[in-house]
Parts: C-alpha cells; structure tokens; sequence
C-alpha cells in the first residue's frame, strides 16, 4: 500500500513537471507552431476538439509589461497562472511593434548617420556611406526583438508561468459543453481559438481578429486583460503597408527605402519620434500634419519649442490647425519614376510626398474578446475603464496597460500589473497601503499642491495612484518631465520660479559635441518645494530620475544647491539650474 502510495505521489510529480517543462519548451521558442499535447498532460481532449484545461487562479490575455509583471508576481506567491497571447506575439506590443522596436529605430538611425559626432565633425559626417534603407535600421530592431522575446519567455518559465499561443476571448453562453464540472462555480472561462496560417498577413494590422477555430477552454478565478493596443486606421486612409502606412508597418519591412519627402500626420508622441528619426536622415524631408493647434499639449511650453526649433533646423515642417480630409496616391507615370502621395487638407491646401506615416491616435485591442459575456463595455476607442486597483466593473476582471488608456506607458504598465496582483491576493487594505506609501511620502510638504500630478491630470481616470511618475518621448533630441509645467501651475495660480542649466554650459555639453537641450527646475516660490522637472536633448531620459526621487521624497530646490555631482556629467545641470534659481529669488 505504501508502495503503491509512493508511485502515484511519484506519478503526480512526474506529470506536474513533465506538464511544465515540456509545455515551456513546446510554447517558448518564439512559439511558431501549436503544439498538440501528449497523452497524460494537464490538456484532455473533451468535446468537438477543443482541448479542455484544468482550472487556473490567473489567466491574463497579453504578454507586455503589465502581464509579465502580474503574471511573474503572482506565480511567485504560488498562485497557477496562465498566459494567452497570439502566435509570434509574446512580450506584446512592446517587444513587438511598440516601444522596444521604435526605440531601437531610434539608435540605428543615430548610429548609421553619425548624428551625435556631427558636433565634432560636422554635419557632412556619416559613417554609413550608402544611402540608409529601412532594412539597415530594421537589422538591428529585428535583433533587439529577438533577444527581448527570448528573455520574457525565459523569466516566465522560471516561474513556471505557462504560455499558450492563441487569441483569446471570453466564453459565450453556448459554449458550456466545453468546459469542465470541476470549474469552480463563479469562475471566468476563456476560450482560446486559433486561426489557419494561411490567412494570416503580416500586411494586416488586424491579423488574429478573425480567429474562430476553438482549440482551448480554459477557466480562472481572476482574468487580467492587458491586450495592449494598435494603430488607429480611418476607412479613408489607403493603407498599403508601403507608401501609406502606420508605425506598425514601417516596422514589418514593407517600407523599403527610406522616403525623401515624408508626411507624419500626427504630432502625439508617436508621431513626433518618428518624424523627428527620419528628419536627421540625410535627403529626408518631413513635414508634420496635426489638426491640433498645438504639439504635445500636456508637455512645457519652452521644451516644445526646443523640439520645433531643433527640427526646423534640419528642414522640417509643421502644419498645425490642418486636418488631413483624404489622401490619394499617384503613380510613377508623371513624377519622374516615383509614385507619389497626395493629403488633401481641410484648408484646401495639398501636401504631396514619397510617403505618409499615419499616427493620430491608437485603439485597443478588445474587440475580438466578447467582452459582453463577462458585463463590460469600452468607449469609443475600445479601452476599458478600471477602479483605483485596476478592476473592471466584474470585480474578477481587472485591465492594465495601454488599454486602459493615458498614460499607456511601458513604465506605468509595470506598475499597475504588479498592484493588480496585490490587490487580486492580499486584498484592497494591502493595494492601498502601497498606494499611500508611494503617495504620501516621508518627508512630503502639507501643502495643495503636494500631492502633484504628471503633465496631463486629466487623463488619470480618478485612479489616485498615479499621482506621480516620469514620461519619456523617446524624439530626437529626446524629452522628459515628471511633475507639472509652468502653463498648469499659473492656471492654478501657484506662485513658482524656475531654474534653468543649458547643457551646451556643461563640460559633459561639450563633449558631447555641443549638445542642444536643458534642464528646468520649477520650484514654489516661498516653500521652494520642487513641482515639476522638464528636460529636452541627450540623456533627459536618464537624468530625471534624480528629480523624481527628490520631488518623491517632498523636498525641495535647495537640495540640488547643496549636493555634490559626478563631474564632468549631465546631472551636474540640477545643481546649476538651483543656483539659477537661488539667484533669480534673491532679487
């Protein structure tokens, strides 16, 4: 009897494990083809060939920053967690088509213009001495993409996070028969369906949407959606994927050569990046196409025009006020041997170009999940709206990442997927006390206005727990902010003042070939309690942490007067930009 005790028990571990490594191994490498489960696994064939799966705690449909941070911190704390996401898609939108990609794009169009030694060696200095193509760009985003995939799926099969490649969506009423009566009662099911290779295009940024052929059901007691989002596409815009095309398609190597007249209709954060990449590429020009009267509305002033200026100078062009009506592309017959497109603008002008890169906004990625048999419903752009612990209103369903909408970034993403877990396993008190931790910081000044929100208040959807966090837009020269700019501070009528340190100032400026860009300090004016840090040009990015830290903290401007930097760096701009400031207040 003991015997016999001991080989099931042994039985059991066996298959618990052989489920694990082996389903990793099949699902891991860059998951290319569904695999079928062996005889004995957790997977049984049930009814009309859909696989039926055992019961999870957590299954999350994505696989970006939000779902591996979930997903890992949950499997951590021993809970059975189960990743959905479709073929060729693990680590989500941004391993794949968003921020990792394009930030990418970014260095390999710095590295093969030589733009950072032009300083030095002028502006007729490039390394690359061919005309660059988009493929040459794309050679090393395609190689970041690569090693980042294999490190999200590493990190979650050590956790033993399993992956299953599929879209998914939620169960219908009609598809009882597929689960199986050792669902816990109140559990969400999930169907996983997959769709026939052959009618997949890389062409199409819909791809997956039509996937209607049952492969698994599955079941948990909590799902997060963190589907992320893609590129907006208005019926009247021709896509093609080649000379009209979104951020997406410029990534998946339709776009050959690199335009030397490019319209960016769309002057948000997408927008921008890549308008500013292509505009430091000799024989690129690019005009900037914004129905908006103002660019980065939530950012600073002053650092918005820095970015207008510094683009200016290398030939670009911003049409603000326009709204492209329709577009129309021509052939090579009559334009020398190139096609050309043509945006026709609400003013009657007409904008003619190589190219059109389309960015005015993104939707998200929920329309193909039957939100309705779990009770929910998106607004107009298809993103979801949470409580301050990301629920849904099913409280079993909670939503994190860019479709949840502002601030959609891969930073922010992280976080919320992680107070998600805490507050599916350790309940609201344990969520909130993290909250009021971060929040309500040691040290944090009793005013107002301590309590200081990003540049754009509005777009926090009453979640009090981003009150506080640095934005990044990855432009060229880059820009960074955390805290409020000077425009909202004098419409709440704070009385501030500001320091300022040019970086063309610093040694570090200098060597770096006589870098363009600034730091900002904004201060109230009699508790000078820092309130917000801007920054534009090289390493804004890096450099503002070092203000998120104080402003965290409630301190003040006078820190930075009295603290000691690294010398020669960029962060020796905070303690001049304090003396800046110390001089301007004693007059």
């Amino acid at each position: 009897m003991l015997l016999s005790n001991a080989m099931c028990a042994q039985r059991d571990w066996a298959c618990k494990n052989q489920r694990r490594f082996a389903h990793a191994y099949n699902m891991f490498a860059f998951l290319k083809v569904p695999q079928q489960h062996a005889k004995g696994s957790a997977f049984a064939p049930s009814c009309n060939g859909v696989t039926v799966c055992s019961h999870y705690d957590l299954i999350i449909i994505g696989s970006g920053p939000a779902a591996q941070k979930c997903a890992v911190d949950s499997a951590k704390l021993g809970r059975r967690v189960a990743v959905v996401d479709k073929l060729g898609m693990i680590g989500g939108v941004c391993v794949h088509t968003g921020t990792i990609p394009s930030k990418t794009f970014r260095e390999a169009v710095l590295h093969l213009t030589g733009f950072r030694h032009q300083g030095f060696y002028g502006r007729a200095y490039q390394p690359w001495r061919e005309r660059i193509s988009v493929p040459d760009l794309l050679l090393r985003v395609q190689k970041v993409e690569k090693t980042e995939t294999d490190i999200v799926v590493d990190q979650m099969r050590r956790e033993g996070v399993e992956v299953i490649t599929g879209t998914a969506r939620f169960a219908e009423a009609d598809e009882d028969d597929a689960f199986t009566d050792a669902t816990s009662e109140g559990a969400v099911r999930v169907m996983v369906l997959k769709t026939d290779a052959s009618h997949e295009s890389e062409a199409s940024a819909y791809r997956h949407l039509d996937a209607n052929m049952a492969k698994m059901a599955l079941s948990a007691e909590n799902v997060l959606i963190a589907c992320g989002t893609r590129p907006l596409r208005p019926a009247h815009i021709p896509f093609d994927g080649v000379r009209v095309f979104d951020s997406d398609q410029l990534l998946w190597g339709g776009v050959r050569d690199v335009p030397r007249e490019l319209m960016v209709v769309g002057a948000g954060v997408i927008g921008m990046e890549y308008a500013s990449m292509m505009n430091i590429i000799p024989g690129t020009n690019v005009t900037v196409i914004d129905p908006r009267d103002k660019m980065l509305g939530f950012a600073d002033t002053e650092v918005v025009q820095a970015l207008m200026y510094s683009m200016r100078t290398k030939g670009a062009r911003f049409l603000l006020n326009e709204k492209v009506e329709r577009v129309e592309k021509t052939d090579a017959g009559g334009s020398g041997g190139r096609g050309r497109v043509v945006a026709h603008l609400s003013s009657g002008k007409k904008v003619v170009g190589d190219a059109m890169l389309y960015a005015m906004g993104r939707q998200g990625n929920t329309d193909s999940l039957s939100l309705g048999s779990v009770g929910l419903e998106t607004d107009n752009r298809g993103l979801l709206e949470v409580n301050d612990f990301y629920q849904t209103s099913n409280p079993r369903v909670y939503a994190c990442g860019d479709v949840i909408g502002y601030p959609a970034l891969a930073s922010t993403s992280m976080e919320q997927g992680r107070r998600a877990a805490l507050h599916m396993w350790h309940g609201q008190h344990a969520a909130a006390l993290a909250m009021a931790l971060d929040d309500g910081a040691a040290g944090a000044a009793p005013a107002d206005h301590s309590m200081i929100r990003s540049p754009m208040d509005g777009g926090f959807l009453g979640r009090s727990s981003e009150h506080l966090f640095p934005y990044g837009i990855y432009t060229i020269p880059e820009i960074s902010m955390i805290g409020k700019p000077e425009a909202q501070l004098t419409e709440e009528g704070v009385p501030y003042e500001i320091g300022v340190a040019d970086f063309t100032e610093l040694a570090k400026g200098q060597m770096l070939g006589g870098a363009d860009g600034f730091l900002k300090l904004i201060f109230h004016r009699e508790t000078l309690q820092l309130l917000g840090v801007h920054a534009i040009g090289e390493g804004a990015t890096e450099i503002i942490h070092i203000g998120q830290v104080v402003m965290a903290m409630g301190g003040t401007v006078d820190y930075f007067r009295n603290a000691v930097f690294n010398y020669p760096t960029l962060a020796e701009a905070y303690n001049v930009a304090a003396h800046d400031a110390f001089r301007k207040i004693s007059l």
